[in-house]
């Protein structure tokens, strides 16, 4: 398929301002419901996590306790790096105290940090989180294995609230300082078993790499996931159930010096197909990529990495320019 200058610039263009309303809307809605639950945000404003960035945020205590909660715009929306069929805006809903520690193996346990074991709670979090919503929202509220969707209107998006825990990873910590761990999160689906994620240092590595390269990061983002939606539409079986967060991740392993040496110097149409030409280039390193977290591999196994080779190899197949 042909791709014009004018279409990878429309592509490529970010959020409108009614939009990024709509995603702070979709926190103050969350933060509302667990007004329900008895915390309090104790009148503070909802701001983005980081400068330059839509991942609004809201800290919540307990009135009573001493629970704590951390709201915040995570994925596509919160990195700006959304296009136009991602509606759903993802927010976690972190219990930051109590929380899940992840120690040195060398022997080291809570007490070397002074954590006490707190008592087990009533219900589960995710289930405290539903009947917040349910009670705010009625029918608009759905279940689902990992998130709580609640549906959008005119004056919101369509919202999947992830209700997770606080993991602190203290792996490579040796001074017993309980402030310096990595934090991330964990999910508990309903289906069992849990997932370890990291979103905050998702959001704060993906600014980065957009100011390094210029603010060309996050358009190359936006135009490859453009396209990857467009082959999904012509029934490219690699297209398909490629998430986002796939592609971008392997966009901020390309080296800043690529954007800036390529994306200055030529047209958009131009500068993804010599995208598409490093990444073709790239493939048998794949396996050593990491997620734009900078932590977890992006190919976790063998399967994952043939799988997006194969969709770099349709996508140069695919992309022509004028």
């Amino acid at each position: 398929m042909k791709f014009s200058d004018a279409m990878l610039d429309f592509y490529s263009q970010p959020l409108s301002k009614t939009e990024d309303a709509q995603c702070k809307n979709a926190i103050a809605m969350v933060r509302d419901a667990l007004k329900i639950l008895s915390f309090t945000d104790d009148n503070k404003e909802i701001v983005p996590l980081y400068s330059d960035t839509l991942s609004y945020s809201i800290e919540m205590r307990s009135i009573s306790g001493s629970r704590e909660i951390k709201i915040f715009v995570q994925g596509s929306y919160a990195n700006n790096t959304n296009v136009r069929s991602e509606s759903d805006v993802d927010i976690a809903v972190v219990e930051e105290n109590p929380f899940r520690p992840e120690y040195r193996p060398s022997g080291q346990n809570r007490y070397n940090y002074g954590f006490t074991i707190p008592p087990m709670p009533a219900k589960k979090f995710k289930d405290e989180v539903q009947e917040a919503l349910k009670e705010k929202f009625g029918s608009d509220v759905k279940r689902g294995d990992k998130s709580i969707k609640v549906i959008g209107n005119t004056y919101r998006k369509d919202a999947d609230s992830v209700p997770c825990r606080r993991y602190r990873d203290y792996r490579n910590e040796c001074l017993n300082n309980a402030d310096n761990y990595v934090p991330g999160i964990i999910i508990y689906p309903d289906s069992g078993g849990q997932i370890i994620n990291y979103p905050e240092q998702h959001i704060y590595n993906g600014r980065q790499k957009n100011i390094t390269t210029h603010a060309y990061f996050k358009k190359m983002v936006r135009v490859i996931k453009k396209i990857r939606n467009i082959m999904e539409d012509n029934h490219i079986s690699s297209a398909c159930n490629l998430g986002s967060f796939v592609l971008e991740s392997m966009l901020w392993n390309v080296p800043d010096s690529w954007y800036l040496d390529r994306c200055e110097r030529y047209s958009k149409v131009y500068s993804f197909y010599l995208l598409i030409d490093y990444l073709k280039s790239s493939l048998t390193f794949f396996n050593s990529l990491k997620e734009a977290n900078g932590i977890k591999p992006l190919c976790p196994d063998e399967d994952s990495r043939i799988k997006l080779c194969k969709f770099v190899d349709d996508l140069s197949k695919f992309y022509e320019f004028d």
